[in-house]
């Protein structure tokens, strides 16, 4: 048996195609694009992220404000993906220049002038962003940090022009929101997003395009509708095996979870596979999950599983095989015990 769940877990490999066509909501086409081309940048997925560069020149971005939001991307996810990014549109811009496609060239990001004074420049963007000075423990811990994002990246980069403040700000929410870790920072750029006009509708929007760039090698998949009943919130399912031993990747959205159950003849094992949530059994106290972490789960057991309040979450369920096994679904998980959690 182990055997067969190891050849399972080496084996199943879904590449994601990156399906990037959504419902229009508030969003205009423009910032759609920009979501995806930082939320591909920022998961380091160079294939999605070249449909996505080439879709946006097809739209309308210029490739100066494509250059605008990969430059900007390295101060969240770092120089490696940011320049990996950089080698993806070079790559894209040689291709369509190839295949004599002409795209808009737009205007250039400047520097500052000589005599800039950047600190007192990047505390007025910083400052206006947020909505009153910074604040926290970290500037008096390490003030070199806190002079860098003042003077470099509220500055240096804000300050080139080309992208308003608030499209600046839809880039960042969709790279956090893209990577594992940076809950607080998501949640604090998202407030930052409001303060520049974002309304919640806004909001949600960016995050449910990002969900593509979160799954990883494992599809998505669709609508968890078949189980919606027995769950709080938003899941989806993408099966992975169904002959032999029944596997699948589901993947929650922040607060979703679902109800108390019963695995009965066989239990189930949970792989984590990103994003942060619990797994909680009755009588006994919740368990957070990270990527990576094993969950095997006892027959007759009763229990649940789902994301955190603010992450997504995505696990790999795999069934133990065994004759009329079956999982008897029970009362949810109530709003009361959940919020207990971190």
């Amino acid at each position: 048996m182990k055997k067969i769940f190891v050849i399972i877990v080496i084996t199943v490999i879904v590449f994601f195609t990156g399906d990037m066509t959504m419902a229009k909501e508030n969003l205009s086409l423009k910032q759609e694009n920009i979501v995806m081309i930082s939320s591909y940048t920022a998961s380091g997925d160079t294939v999605n992220l070249e449909k996505a560069l080439n879709k946006g020149l097809e739209e309308g971005l210029t490739v100066n404000e494509i250059k605008e939001i990969l430059v900007q991307m390295y101060a969240y996810c770092g120089f490696p993906r940011s320049l990996n990014a950089i080698g993806t549109f070079i790559k894209v811009t040689e291709e369509r220049n190839t295949e004599g496609k002409k795209d808009k060239t737009g205007t250039e990001g400047k520097p500052l002038p000589v005599n800039t004074d950047k600190t007192a420049f990047g505390t007025k963007v910083q400052t206006e962003l947020i909505g009153s000075p910074a604040s926290g423990k970290y500037i008096e811990f390490t003030p070199a940090i806190d002079e860098f994002l003042k003077s470099h990246l509220f500055a240096d980069i804000f300050g080139r022009g080309v992208l308003t403040n608030q499209e600046r700000e839809i880039a960042t929410i969709a790279a956090l929101s893209s990577m594992e870790g940076v809950e607080p920072q998501l949640k604090a750029h998202i407030q930052i997003g409001k303060n520049t006009g974002l309304n919640d509708s806004d909001i949600t929007e960016i995050l449910d395009l990002t969900k593509y760039a979160r799954s990883g090698a494992f599809s998505i998949g669709e609508e968890n509708s078949a189980y919606a009943k027995y769950f709080i919130g938003q899941s989806y399912l993408q099966p992975l095996t169904t002959e032999g031993v029944n596997s699948a990747n589901v993947t929650f959205e922040p607060k979703c979870r679902n109800n108390w159950h019963i695995h009965h003849k066989g239990g189930q094992i949970l792989l984590v596979t990103s994003g942060r949530g619990y797994y909680q059994e009755w009588g006994k106290p919740a368990q957070e999950l990270k990527k990576g972490d094993v969950v095997n789960i006892p027959a007759e057991v009763k229990h649940w599983h789902g994301a955190a309040k603010d992450s997504w979450f995505s696990h790999i369920a795999i069934a133990v095989p065994a004759d009329n096994a079956s999982t008897e679904w029970l009362e949810q998980v109530s709003d009361n015990e959940y919020n207990k959690l971190k």
